[in-house]
């Protein structure tokens, strides 16, 4: 009897991670190309602080362009229900071998996507200028950040195609792709916001609004490469417009998963703004010193994200493929690379903090450069522990397991980093309804920052407890 042999397809792109051997070479070969696009996205946060403490005079657009750096996190993570949810349910199947139904999630994650997108127009077009008092800035500073909201508004739906797009590739385990759009996007920011804002040969010297229309520009650009390289097809996930109907079950389980994660990101930032506005209501220089540190202070949390990212798409892909041992393994080593690398970033910061922050002013006497110096001293202490929150936080996600990230970060920021920000800072706390008065510790602007360094460490050594336990590996999607 003659026997046929058939050969097998060749492995897709997608299912690598899975076949490969090992943990080093597959997590770095998700973390690198993520590693290098927020190395970009830290230039233009740089770029733009530079050319607003070189080119526009005043400690006001250094207090906007704080509150507007949270905002520019804002908008993005109001897609991070579906975006966690996205990764975690593609990369379980792409483990598993279900290619089909990794691109039905990608569709009913763009719907989705969509249907947040208008809720988000509807918000920031109704209540913009009410979040920008709530967060204690008044004057010249409020109508600068209003300005640059309204500047930014039409790009929302680009910027969720990014962020969701970005995202189910990703649990594909093409993480090349966007760090392609994006760096496109990146750069064309850079670009366009440093000719606007200089305004050399004839171009327009747009001033404060060149900022804008640079951050506008290259977000509608990269939702539209993202959406174009869907369309066109990468790593497997392949957009049909045929295929954009509401597949109800699919979106349930997107959400499930999704959810808790995205409550965390949005709680997260919710909290965020509270510490925001307290630390505004200390007045314009200490919200411009707190603006200034948090963007230096990027250079550690946003190359750090990558190890985040690699460590939620192994641990999705290799519990899919039934290996819970190499998706801990993969999830450890992200985590110690993580470690390191965030390490060298506090010797920075504690040692050199107070001249970088006087390359974004111009001068290293400036009292927000001085400030700032102090700051990041600081912040250096919780630095190391900080990647390990956004590891752990990262392979407990891809797994799954997006509840108890929430509940740790609920803990920090609520019972720790909020009510010992305001202990450390004021001179005295009122306690609503009980007409209570208890006297701070004044320390201003530093005495928030040590409460977040208090926060870190806390949520590290949860983070920590529950990776060590393994409940994750045994997670359901």
């Amino acid at each position: 009897m003659e026997v046929i042999v058939v050969p097998l397809p060749p492995l897709p792109y997608m299912n690598k991670l899975v076949s490969s051997p090992g943990t080093i070479r597959p997590m770095l070969g998700l973390a690198m190309p993520v590693l290098a696009e927020e190395s970009l996205t830290m230039l233009v946060g740089y770029t733009d602080w530079w050319l607003a403490g070189h080119f526009l005079v005043g400690p006001e657009f250094k207090a906007a362009m704080g509150l507007m750096s949270y905002i520019l996190w804002l908008l993005p993570s109001m897609f991070a229900a579906v975006a966690i949810g996205a990764t975690a349910l593609i990369a379980r199947f792409i483990g598993a071998g279900d290619r089909e139904a990794a691109r039905r999630v990608t569709h009913q994650a763009l719907l989705m996507g969509s249907a947040i997108t208008l809720f988000v127009l509807a918000a920031v077009l109704l209540g913009g200028r009410s979040l920008v008092e709530a967060m204690q800035l008044d004057g010249r500073a409020a109508d600068l950040t209003v300005r640059y909201i309204g500047l930014l508004t039409p790009v929302i739906p680009a910027i969720m195609i990014e962020q969701v797009g970005v995202a189910c590739l990703r649990g594909a385990g093409d993480t090349v792709s966007g760090f392609v759009a994006k760096s496109i996007v990146n750069l064309v920011n850079v670009v366009v916001s440093t000719l606007l804002v200089i305004g050399p040969g004839g171009i327009p010297k747009l001033g404060w609004e060149g900022l804008a229309i640079g951050t506008a520009c290259g977000h509608a650009l990269g939702g539209f490469l993202v959406l174009a390289l869907l369309i066109r097809g990468r790593a497997g996930m392949r957009l049909a417009l045929a295929e954009m109907g509401p597949d109800w079950e699919l979106i349930r389980r997107l959400w499930s998963i999704g959810m808790p994660g995205g409550v965390d990101v949005v709680g997260v930032l919710a909290c965020h703004f509270v510490y925001l506005a307290i630390i505004n209501s200390l007045g314009v220089d200490a919200a411009a010193a707190h603006g200034l540190g948090v963007q230096i202070e990027a250079m550690a949390y946003l190359p750090c994200y990558a190890f985040h990212v690699a460590a939620s798409t192994m641990t999705g892909q290799l519990l899919g493929a039934g290996d819970p041992q190499r998706a801990e393994r993969g999830a450890k080593q992200a985590c110690y690379l993580g470690t390191s690398l965030l390490t060298a970033a506090a010797l920075v910061f504690y040692f050199a903090g107070t001249w970088l922050a006087g390359f974004f002013t111009g001068d290293v006497d400036d009292p927000t450069a001085l400030a700032a110096g102090k700051l990041l001293k600081i912040v250096a202490i919780s630095t190391p522990p900080l990647a390990v929150v956004m590891v752990l936080t990262g392979a407990l996600r891809g797994a799954g397991d997006t509840r108890w990230p929430l509940v740790a970060t609920f803990l920090g920021l609520t019972a720790v980093r909020l009510p010992l920000a305001c202990l450390f800072a004021w001179e005295t706390i009122s306690i609503p309804g009980i007409d209570v008065v208890v006297s701070g510790l004044s320390l201003g602007v530093a005495g928030a920052w040590w409460a977040m360094v208090i926060d870190v460490v806390l949520r590290s050594l949860l983070l920590v407890y529950r990776f060590w336990r393994g409940n994750w590996k045994a997670m359901s999607v």
